[in-house]
């Protein structure tokens, strides 16, 4: 018997239906007295499509019709791809499940075959993203990088039709479309470190609807929601957007908890690096719901793996207000490490960042 309805808000492109349809399965799986509907939404992202991101600004792009509709009660969830998401969310709402992530690497697609060492000087490349142009860029100077906006199967078109030597995306909606036979290579992180969040699916509801939350609840994947905040919580203290290349990678090893940033500039001439690492069993045990003094303690100590992250950049790149905006005043603020999916933890400042041993690799920085 069907005692409850969930409208799922969603996109309506092929790859946000592919999302929020996995969602719905699992939903009525475990919910066999749900009934689960998606509504589809337009989104400004949706409708802007002669324009490269960086040059429309903004944030939440492709969430702020959704969420509106979330607030308005016209749905009662939404599923986003996490790294469409902006760090700051309305007030009313809130991220309660991060899924179990998909592989974030991007991926290299060619027309031809060759991968990204073997393309003729000068060859064309099309992307949308200034994060991936800074770092092909840096990898091989002399590509030309070109726009390519539009859903993953449009700019798969557009690969023959704009007669580009191949495109740039990310291997998770590659994947999840069953497009994987088009792939020519899978590039390392070395060489192009992931998008915030890229790969996580996440799911936003209201502040208080603890009869959605309790109904998804079992979709919130802990090692990925630990490391996707951690990237988060990077980009959102640079305050990072579309206009900025910046990248960040989290991952949980065995107890450990280790973070690769990356800041550069839009040509790619200069990127700087860093990973730092540390225990992460404390903000698994503070995401579970434990909230006494000592984890609360701890969980601000774990906040210095970012922190110290972040500080370390910053020094490097201090002079260079192109890629580094925020200032001193606000470096000094408290990290708010998961405040943005965590309803109801309480965040002190910190005071001093290092409480815990960091280990750091050797800073690489570009020409």
């Amino acid at each position: 018997m069907i005692s409850r309805e969930l409208r799922i808000g969603t996109r309506g492109s092929q790859l946000a239906l592919y999302q929020a349809n996995w969602v719905r399965e699992r939903l009525v799986q475990a919910h066999p007295d749900l009934k689960v509907t998606l509504v589809t939404i337009k989104t400004t992202g949706d409708k802007i499509q002669d324009a490269p991101l960086a040059r429309i600004g903004g944030k939440g792009l492709f969430v702020k019709e959704i969420e509106e509709a979330l607030i308005q009660k016209r749905v009662d969830l939404a599923v986003h791809s996490i790294k469409d998401v902006p760090t700051e969310l309305p007030r009313e709402l809130h991220l309660s499940a991060i899924t179990t992530r998909e592989d974030p690497r991007d991926v290299f697609i060619s027309k031809d075959g060759k991968n990204l060492r073997e393309l003729e000087q000068g060859a064309k490349i099309g992307t949308s993203s200034l994060r991936r142009q800074a770092q092909l860029l840096h990898f091989r100077g002399d590509l030309e990088l070109i726009p390519l906006r539009g859903n993953l199967d449009t700019r798969l078109k557009k690969l023959e039709k704009e007669n580009l030597d191949g495109i740039v995306l990310a291997m998770a909606g590659v994947k999840r479309l069953g497009f994987e036979s088009r792939i020519t290579e899978i590039i390392p992180a070395e060489i192009s470190l992931p998008a915030i969040g890229q790969g996580a699916l996440g799911i936003e509801t209201r502040k208080g609807d603890k009869e959605v939350e309790e109904r998804i609840h079992f979709l919130n994947d802990l090692p990925s929601a630990v490391a996707v905040s951690a990237e988060r919580a990077f980009l959102k203290k640079l305050q990072g957007g579309c206009q900025v290349p910046i990248a960040a990678f989290a991952q949980v090893f065995d107890s450990n908890l280790r973070i690769d940033g990356l800041v550069g500039t839009i040509d790619g001439k200069r990127l700087i690096k860093h990973h730092l690492e540390g225990p992460a069993e404390n903000a698994i045990s503070s995401m579970l719901g434990a909230v006494s003094p000592d984890q609360k303690k701890a969980f601000i100590k774990n906040q210095s793996i970012v922190s110290n992250l972040i500080d370390t950049i910053k020094e490097v790149s201090r002079v260079n207000s192109l890629v580094i905006k925020n200032s001193l005043e606000h470096i000094n603020k408290t990290l708010g490490f998961f405040g943005n999916f965590m309803p109801g933890a309480v965040y002190k400042p910190s005071g001093a960042f290092g409480d815990i041993p960091m280990k750091g690799s050797r800073l690489s920085e570009g020409a």
